[in-house]
């Protein structure tokens, strides 16, 4: 017996044996999600894969119409009108003689980016005036809130109307009323935004180390102020496709020949019971490109989460 067994005895003292310290090692829990099983649980789901797709597939439309259709979406050819679809006309002719296809593919360009110009217009004012209130709160803030509770209580299309009959019709004054009708909810959004980013600790700090408030503003408040601007602005592009579809329909929009959506349905509503393709063709082209935007909308809001 060795001097150190002497010891231990003495103490009470158990030497560790190698099977305890591995069954008193702590176990990995394995409910926890690890890195391998964040990847494989990550799926991508049908239907946005199809949103995309088509969403990309409009764009190039508006971008190159040419590698789309060889017709011309404005003149028409004679002995052809009223044409259904068919291996000649994918989509058929107009009263005109039209290819329906072309100036659909061709009339995406009015629609996207008087939709696009609308959310830009929405969201420069939107967001100042956003900021500004969340900001200087007080009397600033009471009226400007109070301004976009005006704007918000009056029904989107009424108030577009009445900006058109002001400014005169066409694509572009469509597209700033439909982005005046926007305004509000821009503003109240980055409002609450505005409002919880100031109150955090980075921002006080900011202003602890003698930033100006300007710099505080730009450099501190506003990027961390636009995160949930950047989603609902998707979800309003698929709101602004329908307003300029609507008032297109209406004859606010684009005049004649322009192939815009709203006024192809418009011109296709007279020959619905012989003509059927005339409605249903851009009237089905508008309702997939804005769930389509709804769709890419709602993943971007999910990501963000």
């Amino acid at each position: 017996m060795t001097q150190l067994d002497g010891a231990e005895r003495h103490l009470n003292i158990k030497s560790p044996d190698p099977v305890d310290w591995i069954a008193e090692a702590p176990v990995a829990d394995e409910t926890l999600p690890t890195a391998e099983g964040k990847r494989h649980g990550i799926r991508v789901q049908p239907d946005f894969v199809l949103a995309v797709v088509i969403l990309t597939l409009v764009l190039l439309w508006a971008v190159v119409p040419g590698l789309f259709t060889a017709y011309d979406p404005i003149q028409g050819q004679a002995g052809q009108q009223l044409k259904p679809p068919g291996t000649a006309h994918l989509l058929g002719t107009d009263s005109l003689g039209r290819d329906l296809y072309a100036r659909l593919v061709h009339g995406s360009v009015h629609t996207l980016s008087g939709a696009l110009a609308a959310v830009a217009i929405g969201i420069a004012i939107g967001t100042a005036l956003g900021l500004l209130a969340g900001s200087l709160g007080g009397l600033v803030d009471g009226v400007i809130m109070r301004l976009m509770d005006v704007l918000l209580s009056i029904p989107a299309l009424l108030l577009s109307l009445s900006i058109i009959i002001l400014l005169g019709f066409g694509t572009t004054n469509a597209a700033i009323a439909v982005g005046v009708t926007s305004i509000a909810s821009f503003a109240r959004i980055v409002r609450s935004e505005v409002v919880t980013v100031r109150r955090s600790e980075y921002v006080e700090a900011a202003f602890g180390s003698g930033a100006t408030f300007l710099k505080v503003l730009w450099r501190h408040v506003l990027p961390n102020s636009l995160t949930s601007v950047i989603a609902f602005a998707a979800l309003q592009v698929g709101s602004a496709i329908l307003q300029l579809s609507t008032l297109g329909f209406l004859g606010y929009g684009a005049p004649p020949p322009t192939p815009e959506w709203g006024l192809l349905i418009a011109e296709g509503r007279n020959y619905i019971a012989t003509a059927w393709w005339l409605t249903a063709a851009p009237g089905i082209a508008v309702v997939l490109v804005v769930l389509s935007v709804n769709r890419v909308s709602q993943a971007i809001g999910k990501v963000q989460r």
